[in-house]
């Protein structure tokens, strides 16, 4: 395996940017870290810079440096936009974010049209159309690269699983699909390894505290920000198997929201096996119980909606 990827991190001094880089910086998948922001990235890098760790950082500070950034990347992640506030959905985030997302993929699709584009900016539901739209107008589409990072949702399904049952948080595995708001957020119980049974009381409230357990931090925050570490974590989980798969590691899954045919809806979180280049086989949503399913039938008109307001603003953005 060739440990030798070139990282940028799009949004490195905010919350979650500032973390997520630092989890990067402190993996051997990593050998180039560029960091982007309109503010304060020289600071965040030359901080990071002097950790005992292979990857040379480099800080890259406004627009104009942003092409300089991303040349030669392999994987583009890109928490910028702003957070959440008590009272807000992820969808309020919508008009500021999605300038955001626009803005920054546009300059991916440009500079390094081949990277794995990993969107972390909410909503996510919104977000991951836009950025398909825009690297189609650039003629550079690859539907194989570009993932909008829901790995919180199993993060959090799997320690929440955990906790009720006695178990071994890093030994538990839920698959989470469907999309990364709300009702949109469907943990399968059912195919949890190991094997975990509840009541349908207990289940019911389980299910309801991983799609609403962002506004559960949001709301312990009372105003200084949402889930930031959390997020930060379940960023880095999602970019070193990408990196491992793209090394030829085998057999790396991991839940995303993506371009799919799985289901009615255009875009839908699954299990994918990943690889060299990407997705390399999507393992779709398997056996599911009644209640699974009527939650996905219940996501779909929300899930369908976002995607569309995603296409709208895509489509209109200059």
């Amino acid at each position: 395996s060739q440990n030798n990827a070139k990282v940028a991190v799009l949004g490195a001094s905010g919350g979650i940017g500032q973390p997520l880089s630092l989890l990067l910086k402190n993996s051997p998948l990593v050998s180039k870290l560029s960091l982007y922001d309109i503010a304060h990235t020289p600071g965040v890098a030359a901080d990071l810079s002097h950790i005992e760790t292979k990857a040379a950082v480099k800080g890259f500070m406004g627009p104009e440096q942003l092409p300089e950034c991303l040349k030669g990347c392999d994987v583009v992640v890109i928490p910028a936009g702003v957070p959440r506030k008590p009272g807000m959905t992820r969808d309020d985030l919508f008009n500021t974010n999605a300038s955001i997302v626009a803005t920054l993929t546009t300059a991916c699709a440009k500079h390094c049209p081949e990277a794995m584009i990993c969107i972390i900016s909410n909503p996510v539901n919104s977000t991951i159309p836009i950025t398909s739209e825009v690297f189609k107008k650039q003629g550079v589409y690859n539907p194989k690269k570009i993932f909008g990072v829901t790995t919180l949702d199993i993060v959090r399904a799997n320690t929440f699983v955990a906790e009720l049952k006695g178990l071994d948080p890093a030994r538990v595995t839920v698959p989470v699909i469907g999309g990364h708001a709300g009702k949109t957020i469907i943990p399968l119980i059912s195919q949890c390894t190991p094997k975990v049974d509840f009541p349908q009381d207990q289940l019911v409230k389980l299910t309801g505290r991983i799609q609403e357990a962002g506004t559960e931090v949001v709301q312990a925050k009372a105003g200084a920000g949402s889930a930031t570490l959390s997020m930060a974590y379940a960023g880095a989980r999602f970019v070193f198997s990408l990196l491992e798969a793209m090394n030829g590691k085998q057999g790396v899954v991991e839940c995303s929201f993506v371009k799919s045919e799985e289901t009615e809806s255009p875009y839908f979180s699954t299990p994918l096996l990943l690889g060299k280049n990407g997705i390399e086989k999507n393992l779709g949503i398997g056996k599911i119980t009644p209640f699974e399913e009527k939650m996905v039938a219940e996501a779909m008109a929300e899930l369908k909606a976002s995607i569309k307001k995603g296409e709208d603003f895509a489509k209109n953005f200059k």
